[in-house]
């Protein structure tokens, strides 16, 4: 890994510590070993939501899986023709 790659992974760790509750991350973390590809998704949405400023307090584990369904839900739609 490069020194710019660890620091966008370090960035991306303490934005996600600072967004998440508790409950949130660890969800988060299972997500990561069963879905990297939706978990690098999901990081990437909640980093440019917390940097445009919408995220006000931090996302308890319900809104996360609200993320999720809508997430989900724009995916199937682009598999289905």
């Amino acid at each position: 890994m490069t020194d710019e790659e660890q620091k966008l992974e370090e960035m991306k760790k303490i934005v996600m510590k600072n967004v998440l509750s508790r409950n949130a991350g660890e969800r988060m973390a299972r997500i990561k070993l069963v879905k990297p590809e939706l978990a690098a998704q999901l990081e990437l949405y909640l980093i440019q939501l917390y940097q445009s400023g919408k995220i006000k307090n931090q996302i308890s584990d319900e809104q996360l899986k609200m993320i999720l369904e809508s997430l989900s839900s724009k995916k199937e739609f682009k598999i289905i023709r």
